[in-house]
C-alpha cells in the first residue's frame, strides 16, 4: 500500500506538468487577434489606395503618410508609379507577416499543445505534415528574410527619404538575418541523424 501511495504522486507531476502546455493556447488565441488586425490595415490600406485611384486627395495624402514619401511644399498631389509600389509592397509587407504568424499560430500549436489530426483534410499545408521545432524554426527564419527583403526593397526605393545610416543598418540587419538563417539550417542539417544505409 505504501508503494502504491508514492507511485501515485510520481505519475501525477509529470501528467500535471505535461498539461500546462495548454498555457500556450491563450497565446496562440492572442496571435489570432493580430492577424484579425493585420487583416484590417490591409483592407483599410487598399480601400485608401483604391480611393487615391479615383482621385481622392485625402486617400493619397494618407498613403503618402504611411509610406514616409516625402513631397515638396508646391507638388500637386497625384498618384505616380512611385507609391503605387511603396503601397503594394506594403501590402505584401502585411500578407508575409501574416502568412509568418499562420506558421507560428499552426505549427506552433500542432508542435507544442495538441495534434489537429488533419490528415487527409484537402486544405492540410504540406509542411504541416512533417513539421516539429526544427522544421518551424528554419521554416520561420525563411519567413523573416522574405520580409526583411520586402522592407529593404522599399527602403531603397524611397531612399532619398532615408538617411545614408538608415539604409546602411537596414543593409547589415539584412544580412545579419540571412548568416541567422543560414546557421539555422546548418546546424539543422547537421543534427538531423544521418540516413540508414543498412539494407
Amino acid at each position: 500500500m505504501d508503494h502504491l501511495s508514492r507511485a501515485e504522486p510520481a505519475r501525477f507531476l509529470p501528467r500535471f506538468i505535461f498539461a500546462t502546455r495548454w498555457l500556450q493556447l491563450p497565446l496562440y488565441l492572442g496571435l489570432i487577434v493580430a492577424q484579425c488586425v493585420y487583416v484590417y490595415h490591409f483592407w483599410v490600406e487598399l480601400v485608401h489606395l483604391l480611393e487615391a485611384v479615383f482621385g481622392n486627395k485625402e486617400a493619397l495624402q494618407i498613403l503618402i503618410t504611411n509610406i514616409g514619401y516625402s513631397v515638396d511644399e508646391d507638388w500637386q498631389p497625384k498618384l505616380n508609379e512611385t507609391i503605387i509600389m511603396l503601397v503594394v509592397l506594403g501590402l505584401i509587407d502585411v500578407v508575409m507577416i501574416s502568412n509568418l504568424l499562420i506558421m507560428v499560430i499552426v505549427g506552433g500549436y500542432e508542435t507544442f499543445v495538441s495534434r489537429m489530426n488533419l490528415e487527409g483534410h484537402p486544405d492540410q499545408p504540406e509542411w504541416l505534415s512533417h513539421v516539429n521545432a526544427s522544421v518551424l524554426k528554419v521554416k520561420l527564419a525563411t519567413a523573416i528574410i522574405g520580409i526583411s527583403s520586402i522592407h529593404l526593397l522599399r527602403t531603397f526605393i524611397n531612399a532619398e527619404n532615408y538617411d545614408e545610416k538608415v539604409l546602411l543598418w537596414q543593409t547589415v540587419m539584412h544580412i545579419a538575418f540571412l548568416v541567422s538563417a543560414l546557421a539555422i539550417a546548418l546546424s539543422d542539417r547537421f543534427m538531423a541523424p544521418l540516413p540508414d544505409d543498412r539494407h
